[in-house]
């Protein structure tokens, strides 16, 4: 990266970002509980009978073949972003760092990386993302959630360690500038915590920041990403340089330090609905899990 650039941080969504269809989609309704099941489990979810949580480990329990026969139908079905193979050298030429943050689990997206980008440039992309155990003959398989939450990943929690451990490694210590880069509602919980939001458009994403007017920048392939972000730089470098007016984008935290106290919360984040991180496929239908109630003979 060029002296006097602040650095850049990206965060993308996997599934309908760099790859076009969902992986666990893909799993399912092939090896799986079948199509039909998976869509009655997503309309459980949408009506809030179950959480996502609890019915994704009905899902992926629903699989019974080992990992590598799973990998074999996805590589036949999965197709990648055509510009992020580009864009993702353009991250390494430019030192971006460059995470994948998912709800997914983490061995099979880096299985899905590994042979669609290669083993050495894969191995550049940190994923963030729940675990799994599964058994050698397939016979079980156990996600392990990254956090003890109904989603059993907080993305925003995992983006604001991300600025965090950004900011630690700068020179400097500046803020650094974070990225996301995502397709469904189920990303507002990170892309809320990012300086710049990059929606890829005609999906949710893309949808929702036009209701409710929040600021995007929209995408067809990350072709159009490279561009955005080489002007954010050519920005940054006359900011920081000292020349012509501010860049566009300047931290969030930089913004947030401006409010009138350190305790004060600005009305946009106060207006924020705390829920949306839980909005994860079904946003225009979305209500919230409500657990069973506890019959009163049961009751202590």
């Amino acid at each position: 990266m060029a002296p006097n650039t602040r650095q850049i941080v990206c965060f993308s969504d996997f599934d309908g970002t760099i790859f076009m269809q969902d992986t666990g989609h893909v799993l399912f309704d092939n090896l799986g509980c079948g199509e039909a099941r998976r869509e009655m489990l997503d309309k459980q979810i949408k009506s809030g009978e179950r959480s996502f949580r609890e019915v994704s480990e009905e899902m992926w329990g629903s699989l019974q073949v080992p990992f590598d026969d799973g990998f074999e139908v996805m590589k036949d079905q999965l197709e990648i972003d055509p510009g992020f193979k580009e864009f993702h050298q353009f991250c390494l030429d430019k030192g971006i760092i460059f995470n994948v943050i998912s709800a997914g689990l983490k061995p099979i997206l880096r299985k899905v990386l590994d042979t669609f980008l290669g083993q050495d440039e894969s191995s550049h992309i940190d994923i963030v993302a729940n675990d799994v155990q599964i058994k050698p003959d397939g016979s079980e398989w156990k996600p392990i959630w990254r956090h003890e939450t109904e989603l059993g990943h907080d993305k925003a929690l995992s983006v604001k360690e991300g600025r965090a451990h950004a900011a630690e490694l700068s020179d400097g210590g500046e803020i650094p500038l974070i990225i996301f880069i995502g397709d469904g509602v189920s990303d507002l919980a990170a892309a809320r915590e990012a300086d710049v939001l990059f929606a890829r458009k005609g999906l949710r994403l893309e949808e929702y920041c036009l209701e409710h007017k929040i600021p995007f920048i929209g995408f067809d392939t990350f072709a159009d990403v490279k561009k955005e972000v080489e002007k954010i730089i050519r920005e940054d470098q006359e900011k920081t340089g000292g020349v012509g007016k501010p860049a566009r984008f300047n931290p969030r935290a930089n913004l947030w330090r401006r409010v009138s106290s350190k305790q004060a919360v600005p009305k946009f984040v106060a207006a924020t609905p705390s829920k949306e991180e839980k909005m994860f496929l079904w946003p225009e239908n979305f209500s919230e899990y409500q657990p069973k109630p506890v019959p009163e003979n049961m009751a202590s």
